[in-house]
């Protein structure tokens, strides 16, 4: 991520979650030309996709259990408190589908889906 803290209500990040990192690996740095950097994670390694030197978004293994969470590309979006928002979007009608949770030295996140059915995370970052 840069420097600069992303504001409240903008998308900030994008990540991809595959049943097979090598080849999306391929298929990405082939195809964008970006650059990976892999970093361990509690479930495993997390690789980061680099346009230039700049940090444009991640990818994680879908894992068993998970289910059958079929392969996606997700949103992220910047707000100023995650909790406040998972408690609101329960109140508008929608669901929270990943309940608030830590990611260490980078924020706290969710995942919502609007009365839709329309899924999307929110991201509060750590102030540095």
């Amino acid at each position: 991520m840069a420097d600069e803290m992303p504001k409240h209500g903008t998308f900030c990040w994008n990540e991809l979650a595959t049943r097979d990192i090598g080849a999306a690996k391929k298929f990405y740095t082939g195809l964008l030309g970006w650059t990976v950097r892999e970093m361990p994670m509690q479930t495993g390694v997390y690789t980061v996709f680099k346009a230039g030197d700049k940090d444009v978004g991640g990818m994680y293994a879908i894992t068993p259990e998970m289910g059958e969470v079929p392969p996606h590309w997700m949103g992220y979006i910047a707000v100023d408190d995650v909790d406040a928002l998972a408690k609101k979007t329960e109140e508008l009608g929608g669901k929270v589908i990943v309940p608030p949770m830590d990611i260490p030295e980078v924020g706290r996140m969710v995942v919502i889906a609007a009365s839709t059915g329309a899924a999307i995370s929110l991201m509060t970052f750590v102030t540095k």
